[in-house]
C-alpha cells in the first residue's frame, strides 16, 4: 500500500500526542478546559478570503541596516499578506551595481534602453502595474504591502530632491497607509560600514545623519516606530504597526 506511506508519520505523531494527553489526564473523559467553544477555524479562513472592497495601498519605509528586514518578515507572516520587499521604481542600484540579467523586469528593461525613457513614464508604468496587482490580490482577500528601498534614494549619489519618494508615488494613486521604522543612526551607520554598503560621499557619520534627516523630512506625518522598541516588545510593536497599516 505505497500510496498510504506518506500519511504514516502524521498518524504516528497523532497517536503520540493522544498518548501524552492521556498521560496528563486530558483524555476523552477529562473535563473541558473551557466552557467557551473555540472559534471555527474554517469561518476565520473564510473571513480572511473574502474580497476586500476599496483596496488600500500599504507601505513600510526605512533605511538599510535599520532592522527593516526582520520587521518586514513579521508583517509578511500575517494572514493573507503579500509583502513585496525592497521596492523603488526609480532606483538605479541594480542597474549600476549588480547583475544586469533581469528578463522579467519591465522597468529595468526600459532603463537600459539606448533611447532614454523619462522617469515620469516609468512612474506611470509602475503605478499601472501596481493597480492591477492591488485589485487582483484584494479580490482574493489578500493584503498587499510594499517595503520601500529608501536606500536607493537617500544613501546613494542620487540627488535626493530630484525625484519623488516611493510614498509620494503611491499617494498619487489614491489612499495609502504607511509606517516608518527607525533605528539609532549610529548603529545603522556602523552596520552599513560593516557590510560595505556606504554608497555616498563623504562617508562620514555627519553625512549619514544629514541623509537620515532628509529621509524623515520627506516622510513627515507618517507614524514612526522604533526598531529598539520592536526588539524589546516585538508582539506589542508588531500589533502597533498592523494598526497603523489597518491590517486585520
Amino acid at each position: 500500500m505505497t500510496k498510504d506511506r506518506p500519511a504514516q508519520p502524521l498518524i504516528t505523531t497523532l497517536e503520540e500526542a493522544l498518548a501524552l494527553l492521556h498521560d496528563h489526564g486530558l483524555d476523552d473523559h477529562a473535563a473541558p478546559l473551557s466552557d467557551t467553544p473555540l472559534p471555527s477555524l474554517l469561518e476565520q479562513c473564510e473571513a480572511f478570503a473574502q474580497p476586500r472592497p476599496d483596496p488600500v495601498l500599504r507601505s513600510v519605509h526605512h533605511l538599510a541596516c535599520s532592522g527593516g528586514t526582520v520587521i518586514s518578515k513579521c508583517l509578511a507572516a500575517m494572514p493573507g499578506t503579500v509583502l513585496l520587499s525592497e521596492i523603488d521604481p526609480l532606483s538605479r542600484m541594480r542597474i549600476d551595481f549588480a547583475d544586469r540579467f533581469a528578463p522579467t523586469d519591465l522597468l529595468i528593461g526600459l532603463r537600459r534602453s539606448p533611447r532614454e525613457v523619462p522617469e515620469d513614464l516609468l512612474v506611470e508604468i509602475f503605478q499601472a502595474g501596481l493597480s492591477v496587482a492591488l485589485k487582483g490580490l484584494a479580490a482574493r482577500g489578500q493584503t498587499l504591502v510594499l517595503r520601500d528601498h529608501a536606500h536607493s534614494q537617500f544613501c546613494t549619489e542620487t540627488d535626493i530632491a530630484s525625484r519623488p519618494t516611493l510614498h509620494e508615488i503611491l499617494a498619487a494613486t489614491g489612499a495609502v497607509r504607511s509606517v516608518v521604522t527607525l533605528r539609532h543612526p549610529l548603529d545603522v551607520f556602523l552596520a552599513l560600514h560593516a557590510r560595505n554598503w556606504i554608497h555616498f560621499s563623504p562617508s562620514t557619520l555627519e553625512e549619514f545623519a544629514l541623509r537620515t534627516s532628509a529621509f524623515l523630512n520627506r516622510h513627515d506625518g507618517i507614524p514612526v516606530v522604533l526598531y529598539e522598541d520592536f526588539t524589546t516588545h516585538p508582539g506589542r510593536v508588531l500589533e502597533e504597526i498592523c494598526e497603523h497599516l489597518d491590517m486585520r
